[in-house]
């Protein structure tokens, strides 16, 4: 693989690289740009709102950097479908089991500002764990 030419920082670089790309799956880069897009964002919009720059957001959706945890939390937050993004697969919700209560929320939040819109996704999902049974 590697001859006595190849310095120690090329073999290491030539490793990293191998491992960074077996840590995307194949589709990721796709699935984020189409995930950004839904959601009418340029990559410096998008990018930003989850707390990384134009360039990362970029080699992310050109599958030539992996996302973190930290990133992908952040666009949960956005309204991006992650569980999508990294695996191709959508959460089902059947939309036609919506109750009234549901549909007017769902109706209250298309009318809604970005940044509005996140700041009910964190306090909806705040007041569910207060709700589970190990909080009452």
């Amino acid at each position: 693989m590697f001859d006595e030419k190849d310095s120690w920082a090329e073999i290491c670089s030539s490793q990293l690289i191998l491992i960074k790309k077996l840590l995307i799956s194949s589709g990721v880069g796709d699935r984020l740009r189409q995930e950004r897009e839904r959601l009418g964002k340029n990559q410096t919009d998008f990018g930003a709102s989850a707390g990384v720059s134009r360039g990362t957001q970029k080699a992310y959706e050109l599958e030539s950097s992996s996302p973190d945890a930290r990133y992908l939390a952040g666009l949960e937050t956005l309204g991006v479908d992650v569980r999508y993004v990294l695996t191709g697969s959508r959460v089902d919700a059947d939309l036609n089991d919506l109750s009234d209560i549901e549909v007017t929320v769902l109706g209250h939040m298309r009318e809604m500002s970005d940044a509005d819109r996140a700041t009910l996704a964190h306090l909806a999902f705040a007041m569910a764990q207060v709700s589970k049974p190990e909080y009452k």
